[in-house]
């Protein structure tokens, strides 16, 4: 019987459910989108059970798609007749689940009501950054924090949200020290919620977004839950992220329970699915935001200024550490573009325009919605606009969006190659905005090093598939899946003088918003 793996991939704006074949073939995919909430200055929050029942729906309409292609789970024939999905079971031992999903975001929820206290706090809110600079004006507890959790203290990472929520929710408090509160990151909601309640747990990669695990202990440290005045006994159980992770009926979708095997967090997932399994392999993932990730082993070193260590991805009874610089604002950039200022209807309509004009015409846009990130950590600074005149058109403003993102991730790269003993030799790239040519080109151009793009859009997904079959024991190594990986296109630099003028452009509108 041909084995069937829905990968989950949760991400900021939508939860994807993707259905693969055991040869990391993509066969079917279905996507729904959730609301973001924006209610103060700073805060930007998610509805976790929204997400939930999104991803309930999604894997629904998944299953029923194929169903309607193959209601034998072989090749495509007719359109069975009546509702493929309910009371489907024929089937069913085909089916499992990996999970890859947006890091930092953190819920809070009652165990005994299994309800959120509160909506989730996303990865790009600020509210904990005042909390956030108070800690790091204390050298001592910064070189603590970094040296355990191998994080800067900035409220993009969970700890400083789960206070905020313990310390602003009416009852929050005595709830957590009655044992009646658990936390977790979308993964771990996701899990707690498909299982019944029955399983509370994450893996070590999302574990390591949360400035509250210890990169080296492998485990939740005391001084930092301390630190951040969380009780432990709202820490879920830790796991590898090739693990068997539970059952589940997904809400009555299947009639019998399906296992969720393999979780991690989606720019270690891209990490797998780039298969970034060597020393020194990177990959860059183009998402609302970008994470620049690089394999750097299995010892925890210590990450040079502006960037992280993380937890690579965990499997095989091994764990691989990586660097990582995380941008707040790519693709939210592309999607403000077209949301809020209706310049154009998609940003896939972005290239065509981008390229209409020879030059950004001076425009340099710094897009800090939320702060900067890696490699300057600014959580306070906000989104600027530079050089604009009378001569500025639409198109000069489109293609300094698109070399804002090009700019960001060159920030990093330039900190990771010197980092990790010079030029890296390429860097394999994922997610929607590969897509465009123009911007792909420009960021090899940028970086004067080969871009590579994949046939799957959705690496982070493919990954969270490669730890699903290892924790099923259809495959024993990496060298068994290496092979998975597809390239459809590889961008050699051109760069010319003017590459290092555009450069040296951005960083003076960077070097005006930054303190």
């Amino acid at each position: 019987m041909n084995q069937r793996i829905i990968a989950i991939d949760q991400s900021t704006s939508s939860t994807k459910a993707l259905l693969f074949d055991e040869q990391c073939h993509m066969i079917a995919r279905t996507n729904v989108d959730h609301q973001q909430y924006y209610p103060q200055t700073g805060w930007v929050e998610h509805d976790a059970e929204e997400i939930y029942e999104n991803m309930v729906e999604a894997i629904r309409l998944l299953v029923k798609k194929y169903m309607d292609c193959c209601p034998q789970g072989n090749e495509c024939s007719p359109k069975p007749q009546g509702d493929p999905v309910s009371g489907f079971s024929a089937s069913d031992s085909q089916f499992s689940l990996c999970i890859t999903n947006q890091r930092e975001t953190v819920v809070v929820w009652n165990k005994l009501t299994g309800k959120p206290i509160a909506r989730a706090v996303v990865w790009q809110d600020t509210r904990g950054g005042e909390l956030c600079r108070q800690l790091r004006s204390d050298a001592k507890t910064a070189d603590m924090v970094m040296k355990k959790s191998g994080l800067l203290i900035d409220p993009n990472f969970s700890a400083s949200g789960v206070k905020c929520l313990l310390d602003q929710v009416e009852g929050a408090r005595e709830a957590a020290a009655r044992g009646e509160l658990l936390m977790g990151t979308i993964d771990t909601w996701l899990v707690w919620k498909l299982t019944g309640g029955r399983v509370h747990a994450t893996d070590y990669t999302n574990a390591s977004r949360t400035m509250l695990f210890n990169i080296h202990t492998m485990d939740w440290d005391d001084d930092l839950l301390q630190l951040f005045d969380i009780p432990r006994s709202m820490m879920p159980e830790l796991r590898p992220c090739d693990a068997i992770y539970g059952e589940t009926t997904v809400e009555g979708v299947f009639e019998n329970p399906i296992q969720i095997a393999g979780v991690l967090g989606d720019s270690h997932g891209a990490l797998v699915g780039q298969m970034c399994f060597k020393q020194g392999s990177g990959k860059v993932t183009y998402g609302t935001g970008s994470s620049v990730m690089v394999n750097i082993g299995e010892e925890p070193l210590p990450a040079p200024e502006g960037l992280v260590t993380s937890v690579g991805f965990s499997a095989l009874g091994r764990t691989w550490y990586g660097y990582e610089g995380n941008i707040y604002s790519t693709g939210a950039t592309l999607k403000w573009i077209a949301d809020q200022l209706q310049l154009v209807g998609h940003p896939s309509e972005m290239e065509a325009l981008a390229t209409s004009v020879d030059d950004n015409g001076g425009v340099y846009i710094v897009p800090a919605f939320s702060g900067l990130g890696a490699p300057w950590w600014q959580s306070n600074v906000k989104g600027a606009v530079f050089g604009l005149t009378f001569a500025t058109t639409k198109a000069h403003f489109l293609r300094a969006a698109l070399e804002s993102i090009a700019y960001q991730i060159k920030d990093l790269v330039d900190v990771m190659a010197q980092a990790t003993g010079g030029k890296l030799s390429e860097i394999c790239a994922d997610g929607g905005p590969t897509k465009n040519r123009f911007l792909m080109q420009f960021q090899a151009d940028m970086l004067n090093t080969p871009v590579v793009c994949t046939e799957v859009d959705d690496a982070s997904a493919l990954g969270a598939v490669v730890m699903n079959g290892l924790a099923r024991g259809v495959w024993t190594s990496f060298n068994d899946v290496v092979g998975f990986r597809k390239v459809t296109q590889i961008y050699r630099p051109q760069a010319s003088p003017s590459t290092v003028q555009l450069y040296e452009g951005w960083r003076q509108a960077v070097s005006q918003l930054i303190k």
